[in-house]
């Protein structure tokens, strides 16, 4: 996640606190000094930083604080809170008339930011929660983005109106709301041109648009790799045209986070969602409760949860759970668990929701880990795969070949393969009753299937 530098710094921070009994605020000052130092790092926006510091401050060195019996654990707390103040204290939805109203959602933003991406992302959640969405195809200088849109719209089942390149965005715009309306559609997102920089064909574009077209949500979308020109980027546009909420993408690249933390504090936008990959499924709605306990290192329980109901397949996980409790599972599961843990982000996305489980910023877990793992299994025939233990030596040569590998490769994946079988021949005898630990497993659920 964007934020892996700042959580392991702050953490530190919160250690050296909770080592100590009882604070100063020399204490205080000298690890909110630190804490201000992170952020930077992570390009918040100095103004920012320094009303959050100066905030914390003040509420920290309060006598509730500094006589309390873990004056550390306060500190960390109000850290907490200002947290998610700074990012918009609730949740905000994108707001749409009732189902019965047409909603008009103006999507612009700046080339490269993944505005087209984004408006099918959007389409696709909006469809989901029942709503009748139309894509509308308004940049007129790239015939790829109106490629990009319809084959977007095509994998979102969701309908993409476009008038090719010879007319003006303006007149699109109008033609799809009057196909809406003649095909009960309930909400057209326009997706908009953008530009490498802010200039003023584009604003005067958009200002034509919401001049003549009665516009429900004026939606940005900015580039969280731009670190701080993310925040001057909405600052201008909310100038200029005026948004009411802003999408933060690739906030699951190399960046270091700073828009999330500024946007809102310096254009009183709130972010609406934020963009965690490139798969059409990879838009989180954004709680600063939850992005604050992320990056303090706290996980975050409720957005996995929502995940896993969102992607999983439950009979197959009810199926799953049969089969770990007969501790009969194959490499066909095996792939099933992988393609499951794909779908809701990979598995450092999951580790970095769980609580306690810190990633260090020098760790990199990365999912093509496994894509060894899927060639040796893909290289067995489904008997194989069905049934791991007629593998003999001759046929982990076979696999081993199939897939590239060396052969060691094959006899590490079977060893680990006996392994957890053993393992859950244990864990199974102790769910059903067997030996001494009766009842100690009784409502015990693992994970995603194992």
């Amino acid at each position: 996640m964007a934020f892996d530098n700042l959580t392991e710094k702050l953490q530190n921070v919160f250690k050296n606190l909770r080592s100590k009994g009882r604070l100063t605020e020399d204490d205080v000052k000298a690890a909110l000094k630190e804490v201000k130092m992170a952020l930077l790092e992570a390009d918040v926006n100095f103004k920012v930083v320094k009303n959050f510091v100066k905030t914390v401050q003040e509420r920290a060195v309060g006598q509730d604080v500094m006589n309390s019996l873990t004056p550390g654990q306060m500190v960390i707390k109000l850290v907490n809170e200002e947290l998610v103040n700074l990012m918009g204290s609730e949740m905000t939805e994108i707001k749409l008339k009732n189902a019965s109203e047409m909603s008009v959602i103006l999507m612009c933003g700046l080339q490269g930011a993944g505005k087209t991406t984004t408006s099918a992302k959007i389409a696709g959640k909006l469809k989901s929660k029942g709503r009748r969405p139309l894509l509308v195809a308004c940049d007129i200088y790239r015939p790829a983005a109106i490629e990009q849109l319809q084959i977007n719209g095509e994998k979102q089942g969701v309908e993409v109106f476009s008038m090719g390149t010879n007319h003006r965005p303006v007149d699109i715009a109008k033609a799809a709301i009057k196909h809406a309306e003649a095909n009960s559609l309930n909400v057209v997102l326009l997706d908009t041109a953008g530009r490498l920089h802010i200039d003023e064909d584009m604003m005067a574009e958009l200002k034509e648009i919401k001049e003549n077209i009665e516009i429900d949500q004026s939606v940005l979308v900015v580039d969280a790799m731009t670190g701080q020109d993310a925040v001057n980027v909405a600052t201008t546009f909310n100038q200029e045209i005026g948004i009411d909420g802003v999408i933060i993408t690739k906030l699951d690249g190399d960046t270091r986070g700073g828009a999330a933390l500024s946007i809102k504090a310096v254009t009183g936008c709130p972010i609406l969602y934020v963009g965690m990959g490139e798969k059409l499924s990879d838009l989180e709605q954004f709680y600063p409760d939850r992005m604050a306990s992320r990056i303090l290192g706290m996980g975050d329980v409720l957005t996995l949860i929502e995940k896993a109901e969102s992607q999983i397949d439950q009979d197959k996980a009810k199926e799953m759970e049969k089969k770990f409790r007969k501790a009969e599972f194959d490499f066909n599961d095996f792939l099933d668990q992988m393609e499951q843990m794909k779908k809701m982000g990979g598995i450092k996305s999951i580790l970095s929701m769980l609580p306690g489980v810190g990633l260090p910023s020098d760790i990199d877990i990365d999912d093509d880990m496994f894509k060894g793992i899927e060639a040796i299994i893909y290289s067995m025939t489904y008997e194989e795969r069905g049934n791991p233990d007629i593998i003999n030596p001759s046929r982990k040569r076979r696999i081993a070949k199939g897939a590239g590998v060396d052969i060691s490769e094959v006899n590490k994946l079977m060893k680990q393969y006996e392994q957890s079988k053993k393992m859950m021949k244990q864990m199974s005898g102790m769910m059903s009753g067997k030996g001494k630990k009766k009842g100690m497993f009784g409502n015990f659920k693992l994970p995603f299937g194992f």
